[in-house]
């Protein structure tokens, strides 16, 4: 029995994602979440959205999709293992969200970021979050 090929659509929340990282947004921060738990990844979603920062869990492969064309494209490289976007139109306060709750839990590692056609490395996402 031989299967055939498909392509499993794209769910709604995961295409709004797309749309709203092609929006005016001015910072995508990623780190990684191996190990976390729900509770704290709940904390994490709460003091986010407080704060005005996007978060969100993707596959990888659409995030690069979803880059791809945008101020945000040299992000693509950095796009490996179980990550988490922070999109912000604060650049400072999605780093800030995301450098405060990556000190109270080693297991949350900032990856890097990006803002419009930059490329920032984890030192230069700390140093935007003491800002």
């Amino acid at each position: 029995m031989r299967l055939g090929y498909f392509t499993m659509p794209v769910h709604p929340v995961d295409r709004n994602w797309a749309e709203t990282l092609k929006e005016d947004r001015q910072a995508v921060i990623l780190a990684e979440y191996r190990g976390i738990g729900v509770g704290r990844v709940t904390d994490l979603r709460s003091r986010a959205r407080k704060s005005g920062v996007y978060l969100r869990v993707l596959k990888n492969t659409l995030a690069r999709r979803a880059v791809k064309g945008t101020p945000f494209e040299k992000l693509s490289g950095q796009m490996v293992g179980p990550l988490m976007y922070g999109i912000a139109q604060d650049p400072v306060a999605g780093a800030k969200v995301i450098a405060a709750f990556a000190k109270d839990n080693e297991l949350f590692v900032i990856k890097g970021g990006a803002m419009a056609n930059t490329l920032m490395s984890v030192p230069e996402v700390k140093a935007l979050a003491t800002m």
